[in-house]
């Protein structure tokens, strides 16, 4: 088999890839023609497919010990009981507070000129047999001249700015050997056919945890946060799919 048959085949299995999810995507917003789109049903966070069991590095166990006539014990974290999350399937309640700003300017300017003559005065004694072959303009000393110029510019503006502020409840879904917590928690708002998703997903310290059951977005460690939605305007908003396909196919 050629290359340029393996390829053709490659394109071919692509295109109709692309078109049987397009059919399917399609199959299914057919479905929706005139109605709000479906919310996701209540399940169990820990089975959903994005939720990943965490593995971190952690330090060696302690042996629990208690002293005579002592209320503490070795490794406790807290004296008295309290209402805040500290078990699998406890709920609290993250603040996400977000204001990102970013400028960025950048320009780039190069340009150079190089120039090389070469000459071969007797070209090893066969300069005479050289001129009957070459018309009277050529001269020896002057065989061979190369020029050559190139310029570059280049030039990125950045400006973005972000602000988002949002509190949505996640759920304890594991609890880690060194007594940090896994949270994970979803939320889903729709407003006029549209469908707002807000996931939140990390790691967090029960002492970051306030009196109030309530942790700050920036004490969540590998933190995930994801806030966007599915409906008509996101639709309108996104490119066709095969305009997609499109760009990723074609080289140029």
């Amino acid at each position: 088999m050629t290359i340029q048959a393996s390829r053709s085949l490659r394109l071919a299995a692509l295109s109709a890839l692309a078109l049987s999810l397009a059919a399917c995507s399609a199959a299914d917003r057919l479905k929706n023609v005139g109605k709000a789109p479906d919310l996701t049903p209540i399940e169990n966070p820990a089975m959903r497919n994005e939720v990943q069991t965490v593995s971190l590095p952690m330090p060696q166990p302690e042996t629990v010990s208690y002293k005579p006539n002592s209320l503490w014990r070795s490794g406790a974290r807290g004296f008295f009981k309290d209402q805040r999350a500290a078990t699998v399937g406890d709920i609290l309640t993250v603040q996400i507070e977000i204001t990102d700003k970013a400028e960025i300017d950048n320009t780039t300017e190069r340009t150079r000129s190089n120039s090389e003559d070469a000459g071969l005065d007797n070209l090893f004694g066969y300069a005479q047999n050289l001129d009957r072959l070459l018309p009277d303009e050529v001269s020896n000393t002057d065989l061979v001249g190369l020029d050559s110029t190139s310029r570059s510019r280049g030039a990125g503006t950045v400006d973005r700015e972000e602000k988002v502020n949002l509190t949505v409840a996640a759920i304890v879904t594991q609890i880690l050997p060194n007594g940090n917590l896994v949270i994970q928690g979803k939320q889903e708002v729709r407003v006029n056919f549209e469908v707002r998703e807000l996931l939140v997903a990390g790691v967090i310290r029960p002492e970051d945890i306030s009196n109030q059951n309530t942790i700050k977005h920036t004490q969540i460690a590998e933190a995930r946060i994801s806030y966007g939605g599915r409906g008509q305007i996101t639709d309108v908003q996104q490119p066709r799919y095969g305009q997609q396909v499109f760009d990723i196919l074609m080289p140029f």
